[in-house]
């Protein structure tokens, strides 16, 4: 299934929950949603979960990024 289509079933099910189930109901498929996105690409190998977790501003050996002094 190509990602258009994809992304065409959860648009879909998007306005669906919205506009029969309110706001708040949207907001839980969302969720959902991205949770099992989440899980899916876990499983295929494709997501390490450390990358959720890890700061931006350190490197891949958790090694804070410096500065060099200067002279």
């Amino acid at each position: 299934m190509s990602l258009s289509l994809v992304g065409l079933a959860v648009g879909i099910a998007l306005g669906f929950a919205g506009y029969f189930g309110g706001f708040g109901a949207f907001v839980i498929v969302a969720a959902l949603g991205l949770i099992g996105f989440l899980v899916g690409r876990y499983l295929e190998g494709d997501l390490d979960p450390g990358d959720l977790f890890r700061s931006r501003d350190r490197d891949r050996d958790d090694r804070p990024r410096t500065r060099p002094r200067p002279r």
